[in-house]
């Protein structure tokens, strides 16, 4: 049989069903509902063009270094040292194997208690190109900072710097690494890099990697936000991909992080049929 319409998920006495439109059948949600995560995991864990896209935009990072360094040599000595300011989840350190615990545990959403054990696991890798850029910036004297929102308790900076220890980045120590447990807002530890660095880019994988203005939940408005400043992105903004979290979750749900609810994963439908503004 061929179905002209979507399949529509439905909740009947606390259990999913598939509802077939048009049909009037029904279908066990163990059988025929497939993962909302599922097309956006198996994207991180199998397509050659993600992988691309980390390389593609490590290449960019290090030529911002080799461009910056050959503007150094031609100015007078005295200046500030250089700097590059990272996020750390999804732009040097891959959360591949946590999506893809989610998935198998068959969760549809994002679950903190998994986050916290993975963190703690040592479960994050490094993204593709991400070892071979801290170093080749560290063999040119240039610093890499790394501030990232993370709350595993009061152990979250040790925690941190050990993941990005057994992952081989380098700068992976407290002078380098901040986390953030209070607040997602970057810019105030940005601003005390640059009151002494020369800060060259910044990397990240979600908008507020570079600026607190796009901190909004409009899907439309953020689009507006970025669109403005087109010209700094692959300069001054390097963006990473990530199709599972990050603000633009916000801008649909209203929270970065929304439970599985019905709502939800009605409302994740919406939005990928394009009726979210």
């Amino acid at each position: 049989m061929t179905l002209s319409r979507r399949a529509l998920v439905t909740t009947v006495a606390g259990g999913s069903v598939v509802a077939l439109a048009g049909t009037g059948q029904a279908a066990a949600a163990d059988d025929t509902v497939q993962n909302i995560l599922s097309a956006a995991g198996a994207w991180r864990q199998t397509a050659a063009e993600r992988d691309m896209l980390y390389h593609q935009a490590f290449n960019i990072a290090r030529d911002r270094i080799d461009e910056a360094l050959r503007g150094r040599g031609q100015r007078r000595r005295g200046h500030r040292p250089l700097a590059v300011i990272s996020d750390v989840d999804d732009t040097v350190l891959s959360s591949d194997t946590y999506w893809a615990r989610l998935v198998s545990a068959g969760k549809q959403a994002f679950d903190d208690e998994m986050w916290d054990a993975w963190v703690r696991e040592n479960g994050p890798t490094p993204t593709p190109g991400a070892v071979a850029f801290t170093r080749y910036a560290e063999s040119k004297g240039v610093e890499i900072f790394y501030i990232s929102s993370r709350d595993q308790g009061p152990d979250t900076e040790e925690l941190g710097i050990a993941n990005l220890r057994h992952a081989g980045l380098a700068f992976a120590d407290r002078a380098h690494v901040t986390m953030l447990r209070e607040s997602s807002d970057k810019e105030p530890a940005q601003q005390a890099v640059a009151a002494e660095y020369d800060v060259i880019a910044y990397l990240g994988d979600n908008l507020n990697d570079f600026r607190r203005r796009y901190y909004v939940t409009s899907v439309g408005r953020r689009k507006e936000l970025a669109a403005e400043d087109a010209e700094r992105f692959g300069r001054d903004f390097i963006l990473f991909p990530n199709n599972t979290d990050g603000h633009w979750m916000r801008a649909i749900f209203g929270e970065s992080e929304p439970a599985d609810t019905p709502a939800y994963r009605a409302r994740m439908l919406r939005a990928a049929e394009g009726l979210v503004p």
